[in-house]
This record gives C-alpha cells, sequence and structure tokens, in this order.
C-alpha cells in the first residue's frame, strides 16, 4: 500500500515547475520576447546595410535601339551593354551617421527588448506568488469544507434525537454551501491565474514547486533598460540630424563606365564606334532649398528634446518606485508579524470554541465565527509570505536587476 501511495505522489513532484525553470522556459518561448528577437535582427541588418554603403557599386546593362529608318549617319539598329563601377568619394559624413544612427537604433531595440524580458519575469512572479496565495486560501477553505461538514453530520444527528432545532441545522447547512460557493469561486481564480501565467511562460501550468527569492542585500540601483533604450533612440536622432547637415556638404563621386556597341543595318557614313571608357568625376552641392533640410534637421532635435523630458520623467519615476519598493518590504514584514499572531490566536481560539461546541457548551454562531477568523487567518498569512517574495522581486525589478539572478 506504501509503494502505491508513493508511486502516485513522485509525478506530482517531477512535474511541479519551480520559479527559476518557469522564467528560464519564457526566456526561450514567450512570443513577444521571439518578436522582439527578431526586430533585433532587422535592426542589425540595417546596420551591415549601412555600412555596405561604403563598399563601390557595380552596375550592368543594355539596350537596344531600333530606327525604322536608318540616316546617313545613324545606323537603324543599335545593341549595347555596359559595366559600370562607381564610388563616393566624399559625402560630408552622411554614411557615417547614417551607420550611426542605425547602430544607436540597434541598441534602443536591445535595451528595449531586455526592459520587456526583465518585466515579463516580474510578471511570472507576481502570477507564481498570487497563484500561492490563492491555493493556500484554498486549501483553507476545503479544510474548513471538512470541518463544517462534520459539524453538519454531527448536528444531523442531534437534531435527530430531538437536541437541536432545525433552524440550527438550517444556519449550518447555510455556512456549508456558502463555503462551497466560495471553494467553487477560488477554485475558478486558481484556474484563471493559472491559464494567465501559461501564456507568459509560453505552456500549460500544473503543479508549481517551492520556490524563494534572496532577501536584497547591498543592491546598487541601475537605469532601468526603458530609460537606457530611450536615450540610445534620442543619440539616434542625433545621428540623423548630423546625417541632413550632409546634405548641404560637396558630394564628389567617381564613375567608370564601359560599353560595348554593335549596329544593323548600318549605312556607308554611320559611327563605327564599337567600345568605350567613359570616366566621370561629378560634384554636387545643394546652395538653396528654402530651408527644407534645416527645418527637418529642427524637427528631429524637438523630437530629441521630447525625448530627453521623458527620460527625466522616467528616472524620477525609477527613484520613487525604488523607495517604495523598499518601504513595501517593511510594510509587509510588518503584515507578516501581525499575520502570525493573529493565525496563532484565532487557532487557539477556534480550539478551545471547538470543543465548548461539542461539549454544548456554545452554539453555532461562536462556533462558525472562530472557524471564519482562522480561516481568513491562515489564508492572510500565507498570502503575507507570498506578497515579501513578490516585494523582493519588485525591489530586484525597480533597481534593474535580473530577477531570475536572485532565485535560490
Amino acid at each position: 500500500m506504501k509503494k502505491k501511495i508513493s508511486f502516485l505522489i513522485i509525478p506530482a513532484f517531477i512535474y511541479a515547475d519551480g520559479l527559476h525553470s518557469l522564467l528560464e522556459f519564457a526566456t526561450s518561448n514567450n512570443k513577444i520576447v521571439a518578436s522582439n528577437v527578431l526586430t533585433e535582427q532587422a535592426k542589425k541588418s540595417e546596420v551591415e546595410s549601412s555600412q555596405s554603403a561604403y563598399y563601390p557599386t557595380i552596375d550592368a546593362g543594355a539596350f537596344y535601339k531600333r530606327d525604322d529608318d536608318a540616316t546617313p549617319f545613324q545606323a537603324g539598329d543599335t545593341y549595347s551593354a555596359y559595366a559600370k563601377v562607381g564610388v563616393d568619394i566624399y559625402d560630408g559624413g552622411r554614411k557615417s551617421n547614417t551607420i550611426k544612427q542605425n547602430k544607436a537604433v540597434l541598441k534602443s531595440s536591445e535595451y528595449s527588448s531586455l526592459a520587456y524580458k526583465k518585466s515579463l519575469q516580474l510578471q511570472i512572479v507576481q502570477d507564481f506568488y498570487n497563484i500561492k496565495s490563492a491555493k493556500s486560501t484554498l486549501d483553507a477553505l476545503q479544510e474548513t469544507d471538512k470541518q463544517l461538514f462534520a459539524s453538519l453530520e454531527r448536528i444531523k444527528k442531534f437534531f435527530a434525537v430531538g437536541s437541536v432545532t432545525k433552524d440550527d441545522v438550517d444556519r449550518l447547512k447555510a455556512a456549508y454551501s456558502n463555503n462551497t460557493y466560495k471553494i467553487s469561486s477560488m477554485e475558478y481564480q486558481l484556474l484563471s491565474l493559472k491559464k494567465l501565467l501559461g501564456i507568459k511562460v509560453g505552456k500549460k501550468i500544473d503543479t508549481l514547486d517551492n520556490s524563494s527569492i534572496k532577501i536584497p542585500q547591498d543592491i546598487q540601483k541601475e537605469l532601468s533598460d526603458a530609460i537606457l533604450s530611450l536615450q540610445a533612440n534620442a543619440s539616434s536622432l542625433t545621428f540623423t540630424a548630423d546625417s541632413l547637415n550632409a546634405l548641404y556638404s560637396p558630394q564628389l563621386r567617381l564613375e567608370d563606365t564601359y560599353s560595348v556597341y554593335d549596329y544593323g543595318r548600318e549605312v556607308p557614313h554611320a559611327p563605327t564606334l564599337y567600345n568605350q571608357n567613359v570616366v566621370m568625376l561629378t560634384l554636387n552641392m545643394r546652395l538653396y532649398d528654402n530651408g527644407t533640410i534645416s527645418k527637418q534637421k529642427e524637427s528631429i532635435l524637438i523630437q530629441k528634446d521630447a525625448l530627453n523630458k521623458k527620460i527625466e520623467q522616467l528616472e524620477d519615476e525609477q527613484n520613487i518606485n525604488v523607495e517604495l519598493s523598499l518601504l513595501k518590504i517593511e510594510t509587509v514584514k510588518a503584515q507578516i508579524q501581525s499575520a502570525k499572531s493573529s493565525l496563532t490566536s484565532s487557532a487557539s481560539a477556534f480550539e478551545t470554541v471547538s470543543e465548548k461546541y461539542e461539549a454544548g457548551l456554545v452554539d453555532y454562531v461562536t462556533y462558525l465565527d472562530a472557524l471564519s477568523i482562522k480561516t481568513v487567518a491562515k489564508a492572510q498569512y500565507e498570502t503575507a509570505l507570498n506578497n515579501l517574495q513578490i516585494a523582493y522581486a519588485s525591489y530586484y525589478y525597480n533597481t534593474n536587476k535580473n530577477i531570475k539572478d536572485f532565485i535560490k
């Protein structure tokens, strides 16, 4: 018999998900994380594309021209093919600034991805311990259910011999039914929390293992990844503005084109050019555009100023959130002490009331009150313990740490 019991229990432990394993799994299977990875790859391709702009370009082409009537100086049919090599000798820094801009955009994307991952970790931690709290509440309600059922069966026997009234039985039945209703509601809430956690993680959630988060010690705040992303984005706007300046600078380009020709329906005086090599050095410079480029640059710099204001706001919010996180930890610790004291007192009081109730010294109202207080106290204590873990995780998140690194 013992072997059968142990066989049934072992799989529950084998398939239980710990907090660390959930965070690891989410990193690889969350769809938004995967989307962010693809976005980063796209930004990397843009950087590589802008770097390739420094290389010479090679073009090839051909054409066929037909005139219905040939002239003394023009063949009726002309065939040509050409190859052209070109290189920008000087562009006023446009390409270099474009590369810097794309690199800054890539960095912004990387920080944005990190910000989401850390936010996702916090959400998973919150769901994990909220599920733990819901499970503790459900366990307390189920324990109450057993006690109410036993009391109901007992009072029915007293009613059968006329020791209690039907009103006493009905009231206890109502309490039992109400507790059953609470159990049903809590089961739905627990299932909903698991479903929501499963969406974030990327797999079905069944059983959760016990996990805890290290107590914060000597943690130094770092700028959040969301702020770093905006800073990189602001830098990209600076480089975009600088690249516009290049349009007012001289643009020097060298091209070498080699062409070959052939003719049909030639006439005696038609040209006999069969190949040609042309070297061309072009210089271009914008002298006037009614301020179009300067206005574009002004617009971009205003966008940068707007981002800087947002960065300042986020920095203030992060500082406040760190302070509030520390305060939350101390508050929850105090709540744990209060909840623990309440649980000890209510458990002792219920034990005393239960003995008196069975002896007929107190009525069912006193008994139900004591049972309800003990149930609530037990759920509050377990919830407070779980809230402390969430408070630790929130502090790590607000100091821009990787929560996964602080899980025991």
